[in-house]
């Protein structure tokens, strides 16, 4: 403690003077990205799996639950500058993390996730109890319920706006403020065990889109986007407000920032091809009278120290774009919710900028592709085939199928698939609460290695990085439709309720550390 309050005071005596409140105008941002040097932690021994049981074979019929996809918030058009808002780091605290969290973290694969309302000393769960207003963000070790630690509390107003490094040591959330003065983003460092408010909004949607902070791998910076006078930019700062610089400014929209897996490259959507400006007076500039902003954008990649940035596509996309691995990015054309009759994945080479689709080749997939997986190693993806019959595909990234399943059967936007690490195994599962099958998990030739029946079903799955857990929720409809998080081994058998035991509602947030 001794050692923080020591740290703190020094971090005041040396940023005091950097920092800044809100800047009223927009104004061209300084260049400047700062270089971080990571200290090796100790590695822990992970815990072996204990035995475990075999679940029910059977799988009984579900009826298939008919998905909503989520409301969108279309954005207005506008003349009038906004402000840009400037990057501080105020409301300083230390926390009552152990000090040895981040040392836990660099050996062992943490679960992390939230605990909303939870109801101390109630002995049964049924038993319905005011709201506390207060949530807990947590990890746990997957093989051990009890070692979870408390690492946030939060009030529930923050929901599920908390943004986590895969280190996990860095942690952006949320926070709202009763009298407005404490409301922004905050960064909690594990390192140091001290949190502050770096970006003083009102709210993390900007120009009408949720703006989510990006971590690059080793936690150091954040990249977001944030709306400037007519546009939107995206910005780098390091987790303590530090080192700012505008990634783009080019005077379009940019978006959607995601880093490479070795911090190199950022990959985010912009409307540039088809607006060069928004800027009132710039060459070719869009009238934002006349004219909605974006609902999408081409997607590009920047390499973040020398700011050159490529074309990746003239697709138009409507989703983020995801990294396959240092060079390729992924990406989906299309929305059949805005009644676009398809939907295209494709994949594209960062360095190159050559992007090619993923199609079967003799035309027999239909034309919506839906929720699709990649294999670890980039040579296949699994997709949902969502056209007049309903079926899973795997091909391979030259079009030739490799294996199709037509016994699982999920409503558009309704599956999530997760690959095993070595690309054995892939467990398939629902989203959003509607999840019609238990335990499934499938081989490289789709075919069955564990079905489970309800309860518990099983939603949004996903392997640890060592490949030798598996996580999902589950909803046990005879507790009032309770979600919970199990814990299997990489087939899928032997799952353990590991939050049984708390009284709240359960978010699961995924894995970190490792």
């Amino acid at each position: 403690m001794l050692r923080r309050f020591l740290y703190l005071l020094l971090l005041f005596s040396a940023s005091c003077g950097a920092l800044s409140a809100p800047t009223l105008t927009p104004t061209d941002t300084p260049t400047h990205t700062p270089t971080v040097t990571l200290t090796p932690s100790p590695t822990l021994s992970p815990t072996p799996l204990p035995p475990t049981d075999t679940p029910t074979v059977t799988p009984t019929a579900t009826d298939t639950p008919t998905n909503t996809p989520p409301p969108t918030i279309t954005p207005t058009p506008f003349n009038t500058p906004e402000p840009t808002v400037g990057f501080v780091f105020d409301n300083w605290q230390l926390s009552d993390v152990p000090s040895d969290m981040a040392q836990r973290l660099a050996g062992t694969s943490y679960i992390a996730f939230i605990n909303q309302n939870d109801r101390d000393g109630v002995g049964d769960v049924r038993t319905p109890q005011p709201a506390t207003n207060v949530e807990t963000l947590y990890y746990m070790p997957p093989t051990n319920s009890a070692g979870r630690v408390a690492i946030l509390q939060l009030p529930s107003s923050t929901e599920n706006e908390v943004y986590i490094s895969d280190s996990g040591t860095s942690i952006a959330y949320f926070l709202r403020d009763s009298g407005g003065q404490k409301t922004g983003l905050y960064v909690l460092d594990l390192i140091t065990g001290i949190s502050g408010r770096i970006l003083p909004v009102n709210s993390l949607v900007q120009r009408g889109r949720v703006s989510e902070p990006a971590w690059s791998p080793d936690g150091a910076r954040m990249a977001m986007a944030l709306a400037t006078g007519y546009d939107m930019d995206i910005f780098l700062a390091g987790k303590d407000g530090t080192g700012l610089s505008n990634l783009t400014q080019s005077g379009a929209y940019e978006f959607w920032p995601s880093w490479s897996p070795d911090g190199r490259f950022i990959a985010f959507v912009s409307d540039r091809l088809r607006c060069p400006s928004w800027i009132p007076g710039d060459a070719d500039a869009c009238d934002a009278n006349t004219q909605p902003p974006p609902n999408g954008g081409n997607v590009f990649v920047v390499e973040v120290t020398t700011g050159q940035t490529t074309l990746l596509s003239d697709q138009w996309v409507t989703e983020p774009p995801r990294w396959l691995n240092n060079a390729v990015v992924t990406f989906a054309s299309g929305d059949p919710t805005l009644g676009d009759p398809e939907r295209t994945i494709w994949f594209a080479d960062a360095t190159t900028g050559q992007a090619r689709q993923v199609r079967l080749t003799d035309g027999s997939d239909g034309p919506i592709r839906l929720s699709e997986a990649w294999l670890p190693d980039g040579s296949g993806v699994l997709y949902q085939n969502a056209g007049t019959t309903s079926a899973l595909i795997l091909a391979n990234a030259n079009g030739a199928p490799l294996a199709v399943n037509t016994d699982l059967v999920f409503p558009r936007f309704g599956m999530v698939a997760a690959w095993s690490p070595d690309g054995s195994r892939v467990a398939i599962g629902g989203v959003n609460g509607q999840c019609p099958y238990g335990v499934t998990v499938l081989d490289t030739n789709l075919n069955s290695v564990a079905r489970g029946t309800p309860p518990p079903s099983m939603c949004d799955p996903s392997y640890s990085p060592d490949g030798r857990f598996l996580v999902f929720t589950g909803v046990n409809p005879s507790i009032d439709g309770r979600v919970d998080v199990y814990v299997a081994g990489q087939n899928g058998f032997g799952a353990v309720n590991m939050t049984g035991g708390l009284r709240g509602t359960i978010t699961l947030l995924g894995w970190i550390g490792g």
